[in-house]
């Protein structure tokens, strides 16, 4: 181990760096994670302290004198009540207090959606923090990223004289009287999908109930739950209060944190709700943008378009925001809360939120129980999955509050590569609409100018490609590291007059608008057509093509997959598939080389289809709750595509399947669940701040319209609840393979509507099921002319096993129980292994010192251990590890009043670890630090089990005793091997 002493003025940095969700296989025995931190605001780190009390919008009474300020079921929060501002008072004195006992000030404070404040905090303050019995959480204030028939609405079946616009009185009432809040970046108010008469003072009529109008500067509209939304037009650069109407009802911006942490220099944005990306303008136009819009683009009519919602109204919280770099662009963790806290206030209906990191977010996010909160309230939340697929356990937003949404694709946007040799190839486009050529083909390669390397000519990046080469041909890119309609840029710059875009793996392809005509091919096509540019004379024909041969919906393959993390495989996610690839829509000119309308694809774009849905869902029925309208989209789905056109089963892909509008709107039955359920939920995973009561629930047990067990040993039983909208009959039916599967009651006799009947799944293995594979399958119930269908997805497990058992001494032995789940049972022992002692000190000024060590591949296990020299002191610190410029894996080590901190980790990931240690007293702590690396190999002394071939039953225990002997004094860990590669850790100290 190596290690380095740092002040305090460099630990902003490197705490946030470090402190990051865990997404990798590795699972600490008992830490808590952290979240993704990049940049910081100053010397110390800016932090999101969350306390536990609960917000303004879950309060359900117990401070003397403030009664509950939870809304009623299908009421969204009142802020403005006497006792609403007595415990809003309530809460920040709290958190003042909170702040002060470790010598912090409060930023921004939080009291509506999630109870909690911003600070700089050096890494001893946030340590103490963490360490508080009253505070669930101390994040980074973390730097999150946008995620990224032809015609989605047409696709989706809502356009069209028997399309479901149509069935809800048309487009003008078409998601009427609610209000759809976008977190994203900002909008471009003068773009023609967002066109509608402005605001003035008249109030409503009877005839137009659901009119905004203004009340000073406040922009009030009554809503179809009876409730009101209240707004403003909040100025700021280029933008005035005017550029509000009738369909962008309010318009606010938060960007405190970001501006805190990016320069001015670094920034290229504007300092208001005006959108300089288009990110925003393409969420919000797509999720409640106007009916029968016209679009074209580079001279190309795309005829016209519409939002899901065109008779919605469009609240914008610009928390996104435009940098001069990718490290630079995108939203501050707090700004983002300060938008959600606000939206909840305003009394949104929906809201979008179209941002998503490659790594998971935990349960005591900010964020995360921010959206619990706008869920308590009615508050329909749909959230992006992620782009970064289709690498399993890529999701993030997984929470059940929220509904999770995966990308698909519609109807393809293609053209035809005619080469000069008669091959002909497909990809896609949207810029080939007449046929062009025959003109010479030829690589970036072979017109480069003299200054350029090759690597960045074959990517046809800036000012690479030679005019004198390039003028009147067709050049062939590759695909990767700058953006794909650059490239296209660079070619027109040097004279060219097409272009053929390589993929140079299996990957997507896209229908950017190119500034010149362009196809964009996958591999291994694109080889061939490589292959064939080589050769003098190669000619090429760019020509339009249909949408046929090409199977949809397909999810995207950069569309993130399951299983969650942090609902340990038990709670499937994405919940839903929408579309998500070639959406076109509104955006910024001054982020899309001056065009009005673009075409992104991304779960970002997959998303604002299904808030927009649900707002024609509260339109029709306002009272329904967000679990409910979930409910209803997913047991009423179909089956995505695969590539060879049968149906896709996926589930880590696409969920439930993907949503159908109308069949949405008359399920049958639903899954319903409150905030109650979800309290229950947080407290089966450990969450411990729950004052109301509730109690726990195993994630596989809450009332989910899917079922998920990730670890089913021998058999299990969940329970789940349905509430009738069609009363009637219904029977179930139920497939699983290889697996027993019963449900009890099988039949359920619903006499109104509004009633709620519970039943079991019992589940068991049968004899010849196969462990570690998983199983997927539907419980369907059918009735009064409906069918309800839940997708089940069930991994059988090999064994249930403890994580880690400690002994002491240099021989001795300690006895476990392991449950098998098969009947081939060996155990395989490795170590005992003891690191060596790297001795260090944790400066007294609020510093730290860093420890390293590695981890080869294949290790099986690793156990690090930090104990102060004098027993007095306290350490505390943070593990981590860095992998190709992400961080792959963090964890808090607590001292936990006096013990020695450490950390379990079952096979690890390789790689280099950094360890940050602090010393909690601010004073000197020298201290000795160990990583006990086991490997397949070597160690001191033996390790043995017996029984080590037993004789087993799958599901009845089995008794191990580990034994070891030999053991010098000091720390040593082993490691006991299951058959599916997962053990128990042996600790003996």
């Amino acid at each position: 181990m190596a290690r380095n002493t740092r002040r305090a003025s460099a630990f902003g940095a490197m705490a946030l760096a470090a402190a990051v969700a865990i997404t990798a296989a590795p699972t600490p025995a008992s830490a808590d994670p952290l979240t993704t931190g990049l940049l910081t605001a100053g010397p110390t780190g800016s932090y999101i302290v969350t306390l536990a009390e609960q917000p303004l919008t879950t309060y359900q009474g117990g401070v003397d004198g403030i009664a509950a300020t939870k809304p009623g079921k299908g009421r969204k929060v009142d802020t403005g009540s006497a006792n609403a501002k007595r415990y809003r008072d309530h809460l920040k004195s709290r958190q003042n207090q909170v702040a002060q006992s470790v010598g912090a000030r409060p930023g921004k404070q939080f009291s509506v959606a999630v109870n909690s404040f911003v600070a700089d905090l050096t890494p001893a303050q946030a340590l103490r923090l963490h360490q508080r019995s009253d505070v669930i959480s101390v994040e980074p204030n973390e730097l999150l990223k946008p995620t990224n028939d032809r015609n989605s609405t047409d696709f989706l079946k809502l356009s069209g004289e028997n399309g479901l616009w149509s069935t809800l009185g048309g487009t003008a009432n078409a998601g009427k009287g609610i209000v759809v809040g976008v977190i994203d970046t900002g909008i471009w108010p003068e773009n023609p999908s967002f066109a509608a008469p402005a605001l003035d003072a008249a109030p409503p009529t009877d005839a137009d109930p659901y009119r905004p109008y203004l009340q000073g500067e406040t922009s009030v509209m009554k809503k179809a739950d009876g409730g009101t939304f209240t707004g403003t037009c909040q100025t700021g650069e280029q933008f005035t209060a005017n550029l509000c109407n009738q369909k962008v009802i309010s318009a606010r911006y938060f960007g405190d944190a970001w501006m805190s942490m990016v320069p001015p220099e670094k920034r290229a944005d504007y300092a208001s709700p005006r959108d300089a990306q288009g990110h925003g303008s393409h969420t919000a136009s797509t999720a409640a943008g106007d009916t029968a819009v016209k679009a074209s683009a580079n001279g190309i009519d795309f005829g016209e378009i519409s939002g899901v919602a065109p008779g919605a109204a469009i609240a914008v919280y610009k928390a996104l925001w435009q940098g001069a770099d990718d490290d630079s662009t995108g939203g501050a963790t707090s700004d983002l809360v300060a938008a959600i806290d606000q939206a909840v206030a305003d009394g949104v209906d929906v809201i979008n939120y179209s941002v998503g990191g490659s790594q998971e977010s935990s349960y005591y996010s900010s964020i995360q129980l921010a959206f619990r909160s706008a869920a308590a309230a009615g508050i329909f939340v749909a959230t992006a999955g992620g782009n970064s697929g289709p690498d399993a356990r890529s999701l993030d937003n997984t929470m059940p509050w929220t509904t999770t949404v995966a990308a698909s694709t519609i109807a393809p946007y293609q053209a035809d590569v005619e080469l000069g040799n008669g091959a002909r190839y497909r990809g896609s486009s949207t810029s080939v609409v007449e046929a062009l050529g025959p003109k010479p083909l030829a690589t970036a390669l072979s017109v480069k100018n003299a200054a350029a390397t090759d690597a960045d000519a074959r990517l046809c990046s800036p000012d690479t490609l030679d005019p004198a080469k390039t003028a009147g041909k067709i050049i062939l890119c590759e695909r990767g590291v700058i953006a794909r309609v650059a490239k296209s840029a660079e070619v027109k710059r040097a004279g060219g007059v097409g272009m053929v875009l390589a993929n140079t793996s299996k990957l997507d392809t896209d229908g950017d608008l190119h500034a010149v005509p362009t196809v964009h091919v996958d591999w291994p096509d694109a080889k061939a057509v490589l292959d064939y540019a080589g050769i003098d004379g190669a000619t090429v024909t760019l020509l339009p093509a249909g949408s046929d041969g090409l199977p949809y919906p397909q999810v995207a393959d950069f569309s993130s997959r399951g299983p969650s993390i942090t609902n340990n495989g038990d709670l499937l996610k994405p919940d839903i598939a929408a579309p998500g690839v070639n959406i076109l829509a509104a955006v910024s000119p001054t982020g899309n080389d001056g065009k009005d309308f673009d075409f992104y694809s991304g779960t970002s774009m997959a998303t604002p289809h299904v808030a927009g849905l649900a707002a024609l869902y509260l339109a029709k029925h306002p009272a329904m709750s967000p679990a409910a309208i979930k409910s209803a989209m997913m047991t009423t789905a179909v089956p995505t595509k695969a590539a060879d056109g049968t149906d896709a089963n996926d589930p880590f892909a696409q969920g439930a399947g993907h949503v159908v509008a109308d069949a949405m709107f008359d399920p049958g039955l639903v899954y319903d669940a409150t905030d109650q359920d979800w309290l229950g939920y947080l407290k089966g995973l450990g969450y411990a701040w729950d004052t109301t009561g509730a109690a726990p629930i195993a994630t596989s047990d809450l009332n989910y319209p899917t079922i998920a067990v990730s670890r089913l040993l021998g058999g299990k039983t969940v329970t789940r609840r349905v509430t009738a909208l069609t009363p009637g009959v219904y029977h179930a039916k139920v497939d699983l393979p290889g697996i027993k599967a019963k449900v009890t009651p099988s039949t359920l006799n619903f006499k109104k509507a509004g009633e709620t009947k519970e039943f079991a799944v019992t589940m068991e293995l049968a004899k010849d099921a196969s462990a570690d594979v998983l199983t997927v399958g539907s419980l369907t119930w059918t009735g009064a002319g409906k069918t309800v269908r839940s997708t089940v997805v069930v991994t059988p497990q090999s064994a249930l096993a403890p994580a880690v058992v400690r002994g002491t001494g240099t021989e001795g032995s300690v006895s476990f129980e392991v449950t098998p789940a098969v009947k081939h049972f060996p155990v395989t022992t490795y170590g005992m292994v003891s690191g060596p002692l790297t001795p260090g000190s944790a400066p007294a000024d609020g510093g730290y010192t860093t420890v390293d060590f590695t981890v080869p591949a294949g290790a099986k296990a690793v156990e690090v251990t930090l104990r102060a020299d004098d027993p007095r002191q306290e350490l505390g610190g943070i593990v981590y590890l860095e992998e190709n410029g992400t961080y792959a894996y963090s964890s808090w080590l607590d001292d936990n009043g006096g013990s020695t901190p450490g950390i379990v980790i079952q096979r690890p990931k390789a790689g280099t670890y950094t360890v940050i240690v602090v010393a909690m007293s601010m004073a000197e702590t020298p201290f000795t630090a160990q990583a006990n690396v086991v490997t397949q190999s070597g160690g001191a002394g033996t390790l043995t089990v017996s029984p080590k071939k037993p004789t087993v039953t799958p599901g009845v225990p089995v008794t191990y005793t580990a034994t070891w002997s030999g053991v010098p004094e000091g720390r040593h860990t082993g490691y006991i091997e299951y058959p599916n590669g997962a053990g128990t850790v042996i600790s003996v100290n």
